[in-house]
């Protein structure tokens, strides 16, 4: 699997790119994980809900055509785009991501990190606050978007939100959980882990 680091992107640049690239491949093109970060901005899933955006600021507010509700990227946000092929895999985009959730618990517990799942909210949370979001879009068995985990950043735009959907929710991030925190030696560690679990699942 190939592993592509963008550094900063502008997000519906990378919306873009993404749909092309998926539209392009064929049954030989090898998978690839893109890590990026992007600018402040709000982006809304096609399930997602105008009231979970709670009050309207100079963030942009993105509707795009990922799973999921709403929720917000800025720089220090990890960003990791899963450009896969589920049916040369033979999985489902339930297992796909339950491998996402699981390579972002790997992760975190090389921290010291416990981190779980909470039923019926993707996503992964230390104690009641999440830490990473992921949604996804399929199409012809080939998936784009992917997951963005909390590292180093400015988390105060969450509170303009309901994060996914649910009012109150915290948010956390790696940088007030451990030490030594670098957003890229971890980009290089998640997509390390996630790369394994795709291949091996």
């Amino acid at each position: 699997m190939k592993v592509v680091n963008l550094g900063l992107q502008d997000y519906a640049k990378t919306w873009g790119d993404m749909k092309g690239f998926t539209q392009a491949r064929d049954t030989n093109t090898e998978d690839e994980l893109w890590i990026c970060e992007h600018p402040s901005v709000f982006t809304q899933g096609i399930s997602g809900k105008a009231e979970h955006l709670l009050e309207n600021s100079e963030i942009p507010v993105i509707n795009t055509d990922r799973g999921g509700q709403i929720t917000y990227h800025a720089p220090g946000q990890l960003i990791v785009y899963c450009l896969i092929d589920l049916k040369r895999l033979g999985i489902g985009v339930k297992k796909m991501v339950s491998i996402i959730e699981q390579s972002i618990i790997d992760l975190l517990a090389k921290y010291q990190i416990k981190s779980h799942l909470q039923g019926g909210a993707p996503g992964v949370y230390v104690d009641d606050a999440k830490i990473a979001a992921l949604g996804l879009k399929v199409k012809n068995g080939r998936t784009y978007h992917g997951l963005s985990l909390n590292v180093n950043m400015d988390l105060s735009a969450f509170s303009q939100i309901n994060p996914c959907g649910y009012q109150g929710l915290k948010v956390t991030q790696l940088s007030d959980l451990t030490d030594n925190i670098n957003l890229d030696s971890i980009g290089n560690e998640l997509t390390q882990i996630l790369s394994g679990h795709v291949t091996r699942h």
